[in-house]
């Protein structure tokens, strides 16, 4: 398998290992220095949870396989930072999966805007329907803005959660965590979020 091309076919097997956690920083540090050997055995130790977590969020097969290989791409690129001193290799494989699976969700919501505002532009404008799409733009930008507020652990957590579905224990598991540190970092991002936008109103 070449590096920066990892599994054309996109979706991993689902009995692909999991892989213990000092392996995979082992693997991670060798990928690093070029070993395409090492980077290959951390493919198929952890490309089905990426596969995974990707899908979840996405939703879509397609883009899930995509995103698996872009995330892949970026972690062979950037390998050489991973610090083993601020937590688990997986923690941190799921991270950049994560950031770039939100990326994708983003970017396909600002193409279906655009179409959306072209189709608006090209039709008659109904009074009543202008008012609803104004109020629905008002609370998005404001849940937007008041998701910039939470701190950088709250936001992951909160995005794992509910953007992406995932349980208490699985966002745990995910960010390398105590389910009960992982619920209260959802717990008080949930009321940051609600001060925020009640604050708002």
């Amino acid at each position: 398998m070449e590096p920066g091309a990892p599994r054309p076919a996109g979706v991993p097997q689902e009995g692909a290992p999991a892989g213990a956690g000092p392996e995979l920083a082992v693997l991670l540090q060798r990928s690093a220095r070029g070993d395409r050997a090492a980077f290959a055995a951390l493919y198929d130790a952890t490309a089905a949870r990426v596969h995974g977590l990707a899908l979840r969020v996405v939703r879509n097969p397609a883009q899930a396989e995509e995103v698996t290989q872009e995330a892949f791409l970026e972690i062979w690129r950037t390998a050489s930072r991973y610090d083993p001193e601020r937590g688990s290799a997986l923690s941190w494989l799921m991270t950049i999966t994560h950031r770039k699976a939100v990326d994708r969700v983003r970017s396909a919501e600002a193409t279906s805007r655009r179409d959306l505002t072209y189709h608006h532009r090209n039709q008659s404008i109904d009074h009543d329907t202008t008012a609803e799409s104004a109020h629905a733009s008002l609370e998005a930008r404001r849940i937007r803005s008041a998701l910039t507020q939470l701190t950088e652990v709250q936001r992951e957590a909160i995005e794992l959660a509910y953007f992406g579905g995932y349980t208490h224990t699985e966002v745990a598991t995910l960010l390398d965590l105590p389910v009960g540190t992982a619920k209260t970092r959802i717990r008080d991002g949930l009321i940051r979020l609600r001060d925020t936008i009640g604050v708002g109103r």
